[in-house]
């Protein structure tokens, strides 16, 4: 059968998804302006082309939407390849334009297929895995807008690890319940004001200290003399990151303590997530050359494309009702891992020029994540497509 197997098929032919959005944001401004713009959009739009047999073309809106962010990652990659040098102010604008075409795009997809009664897993699965990709392509756009260097990273771990906390919750309650403030909706309104207003003020707004860029909380110790990006980060993973993680634990919890499930094999599921990020991290700590210092956008592309196929696997158990735990292939995306360490650790018995240059390691990263792994879910979206055909 490929892929997925014969219980897999039947769970697919009855899946329907389940989710709300209980933003105000989205309720009372976003919403009535989806719900006008898709009127725009040709009722065949949300259909799948075939090109091949083994290959569909993929869903327009959806991949219009994520190629809006692709411009954006490049634009940032071309102009502030360190994140550490302000581009010109209208690239900030640019970057606002195009992640608000991004979120216009991605829930009109949902709207439109809703419209013209098209909805399926194929199509949920397509959406959350271009939804993965993009808190790789938004980071990289915030890191050259805020000129973050090293911690330019860390603001995609905290974007990724409340992803990767929402879709893990989602595949133990089989809903995905959006509270009234939320990354989705809020996160991103505030990330393209956030790119907008930067292209009033400047990027090195942020690059001063938090009191001097905001008088009003000049007062606040140790807040009022970090650069402003930091504060930024610091606000964001304690009061942002940190509850979010707890509600997601604590539903999860609920809903395994109701079945009388065990909690350890739900906790198996956030394994290939810290292990990839520890990896990355181990990696940085023994790199001669300051991985992420010198080359933030290459490590975060290739950690995202790792990342986009952890979630996409723990998507398509939910959609094929696999048994609740660590999944199959999930760590398939990290194997390029221990050898880039490997080679970090030669620098040692080198005086500390390792033994393939950094900056190819890191190419050959990018490459791995985004081709090997993505093999296996390329077979699997077309098998997806294969099984919608049939009666």
């Amino acid at each position: 059968m490929g892929y997925i197997g014969a219980h897999g098929v039947e769970a697919l032919r009855g899946y329907k998804y389940s989710g709300e959005d209980h933003s105000y944001l989205a309720k009372y401004v976003l919403q009535p302006l989806w719900s006008r713009l898709v009127n725009f959009f040709p009722l065949w739009m949300p259909r799948i082309l075939h090109g091949c047999n083994e290959f569909p073309f993929l869903v327009p809106i959806t991949l219009t939407g994520l190629m809006f962010l692709v411009a954006s990652a490049l634009l940032a990659y071309i102009y502030s390849p360190q994140c550490d040098t302000p581009p010109p102010r209208w690239v900030h604008f640019a970057h606002g334009l195009l992640l608000f075409l991004y979120q216009t795009f991605d829930a009109i997809d949902g709207k439109q297929a809703r419209r013209t009664n098209s909805s399926s897993p194929l199509g949920e699965l397509f959406d959350h895995g271009c939804d993965a990709l993009a808190c790789t392509l938004v980071i990289m756009a915030v890191g050259s807008t805020i000129i973050c260097k090293r911690d330019t990273f860390w603001f995609w771990v905290i974007t990724a690890v409340t992803f990767y906390g929402a879709t893990w919750e989602h595949y133990f309650t089989n809903a995905l319940i959006l509270p009234v403030i939320n990354g989705a909706t809020e996160g991103i309104a505030l990330i393209f004001t956030a790119h907008f207003i930067t292209t009033i003020v400047g990027a090195h707004w942020w690059a001063q200290q938090f009191g001097k860029s905001i008088p009003l909380f000049s007062w606040v110790p140790f807040l009022n003399a970090i650069p402003t990006n930091k504060a930024v980060l610091y606000v964001m993973t304690i009061f942002g990151v940190i509850p979010t993680i707890a509600c997601n634990v604590s539903n999860v919890r609920n809903v395994i303590q109701a079945r009388k499930g065990n909690m350890l094999h739900a906790l198996a599921m956030l394994y290939p997530f810290v292990l990839l990020t520890g990896g990355v991290l181990v990696w940085d700590y023994l790199s001669p050359s300051d991985i992420i210092g010198s080359y933030p956008h290459l490590v975060i592309l290739g950690t995202g494309l790792a990342f986009g196929f952890i979630v996409g696997r723990m998507i398509l158990a939910h959609l094929c009702d696999e048994p609740k735990g660590l999944k199959t292939n999930m760590c398939m995306s990290l194997l390029y891992l221990p050898w880039a360490i490997a080679n970090a650790l030669t620098a040692r018995l080198n005086e500390g020029v390792p033994l393939v240059d950094e900056s190819k390691v890191l190419l050959g990263y990018c490459v791995y994540t985004g081709f090997a792994p993505q093999e296996i879910g390329f077979r699997t979206f077309a098998q997806l497509v294969r099984l919608e055909e049939l009666p």
